[in-house]
């Protein structure tokens, strides 16, 4: 399936996931970037479609080599994976400069008894509690040191920002798929 119009009814329904409201009414998120879809795919998380743009993919040697990986992963079918126009691209795309990929996933994935089972727990588990944390670069900051330090488990207060949020995402640089 090939999409060229970013007025694509299926188009507008992804960008309404970049919003809390979106992403709270569907149940879905979009993780942009190829090193996001890399950690998914090396944590044995499919996701539920992937939105690329192969020439902008096919620009680097690791590009290429994950558009190779997506033809042949298992639980990911032809109509999952759907090729879009660079214009649909954009219009995907949160970052300033399209990285052309785009995942959609459900947030059940994410359930922190899901990730809490695949981990290996420390001999002493830490607890990170955030509060009023309103930068989104600043939470996917912490978000990656606090997998790098190991912690346990990591709990929002009502007032952080919302961690599914394009640009906590972008800046957690995958620690979604392991951190609960």
């Amino acid at each position: 399936m090939l999409i060229t119009s970013p007025h694509n009814p299926r188009v507008s329904k992804l960008q309404d996931l970049y919003t809390t409201r979106g992403r709270k009414k569907s149940g879905l998120f979009l993780m942009e970037g190829p090193h996001l879809l890399e950690a998914l795919l090396h944590a044995g998380i499919v996701p539920q479609e992937v939105y690329y743009q192969p020439e902008l993919l096919q620009r680097t040697t690791k590009g290429k080599a994950l558009l190779e990986q997506l033809v042949h992963t298992t639980g990911l079918f032809d109509d999952q994976l759907i090729e879009v126009s660079e214009r649909v691209m954009d219009a995907l795309s949160d970052a300033q400069t399209s990285q052309g990929v785009v995942s959609v996933l459900p947030l059940a994935l994410f359930d922190p008894s899901q990730i809490h089972a695949k981990r290996t727990p420390a001999s002493r588990p830490v607890l990170l509690v955030l509060d009023n944390l309103a930068d989104p670069g600043n939470m996917g900051t912490i978000l990656r040191t606090a997998l790098a330090a190991d912690v346990h488990e990591v709990l929002l207060t009502a007032n952080c920002v919302d961690c599914f949020n394009p640009k906590v995402l972008r800046s957690a640089a995958g620690a979604h798929v392991a951190l609960p």
